[in-house]
This record gives C-alpha cells, structure tokens and sequence, in this order.
C-alpha cells in the first residue's frame, strides 16, 4: 500500500469512509468541502487506487496565546507576542478498516513534515490539535504533544518537530 496524501477533491468517495467517530466522519461527508472552499482549512486525503478514502487530516493557521504555554517555552520568547502563531491540525482520521496498520502514524508524520514546510512560508512556532478524546490524547502524547493547561489543547514546537525528520 503506497502512501501518498493529496487535496481533498469532488472524485474521491467520502461517503464510504468511516472511522468510528461520529464527528470526523461527519466532517468528512458533509463539511470539508465547504470549508476548503471558504479557505478555512486544506484537507489532505490518502487514497486509494479506487478513489477511497484511507484516512484525512485538515491544517489551517490559527494563533494561541503566550501565556497558556509551559514557562521553559515561553522564556524563549520575546513579550512583545501575546498571540503566538501555530499550524492547526483540526482533523485527524484514518478509515475503521485499516485499524492498527500505521494509518494514523502516516498521516500524523505526513502532516507535521508539511506543518514544518510551511512555517518556513508562514511564520508558526508549534503545531496545536484539539484531541477529540482519551484515545486521541494518548496517540499525541507518543509524538511528544504537551497538553495545554485548561484548554485541553496540545502543541508540540517546530524545533521538536525538526528532529523527527532530521
């Protein structure tokens, strides 16, 4: 199975895809191609030979504030930015049929190795994603994401994601 991440387009079968999580397969069916089009989000797609859907992953900028980060972060970094600029993973899912083969590492790697790309275009500091549970929380935890005191959020810093592809 080669793995390969492209667009979200009108050909590629959405209905068929289903990860088990009410909410992203909702997204995916129903409101990821209106959210491309108004330039909210780029969903990125992993399909198959028949226009399946394996899994997906959307990224867009967004911002968090300064002091909702560690001290041994924000001590780096000069007052001046209340705001802080970040990449956001909004969305992260791979189909139920492909549970267990390394289909969410994939995409996860897949999307921070463009996140880190893209931060040489856009200024952006960290990667953020919005766990969706427990479950979601414990797969970014193993790709060092720190949680984010009161906000349930989790960022990991570019530097750190520099060193997974280094």
């Amino acid at each position: 199975m080669s793995f390969l991440t492209v667009p979200l387009e009108s050909s590629f079968n959405k209905k068929a895809f289903s990860c088990g999580i009410e909410a992203l397969d909702n997204y995916l069916h129903n409101q990821a191609n209106q959210d491309v089009k108004r330039k909210l989000a780029v969903c990125y797609v992993w399909p198959d030979a028949n226009g399946n859907i394996i899994g997906y992953y959307t990224i867009s900028s967004d911002s968090i504030l300064q002091e909702t980060l560690p001290l041994e972060v924000t001590r780096r970094l000069p007052n001046s930015y209340v705001n802080l600029p970040v990449i956001l993973i909004g969305r992260l899912a791979r189909d139920i049929h492909y549970k267990g083969q390394g289909v969410g590492e994939h995409l996860l790697l897949d999307a921070l190795h463009r996140c880190y790309d893209i931060s040489f275009q856009v200024g952006s500091m960290a990667v953020v994603v919005d766990p969706i549970d427990k479950n979601a929380v414990n797969f970014y935890q193993k790709y060092d994401f720190q949680l984010l005191p009161d906000s349930g959020r989790m960022f990991l810093e570019m530097e750190t994601i520099k060193g997974l592809f280094s």
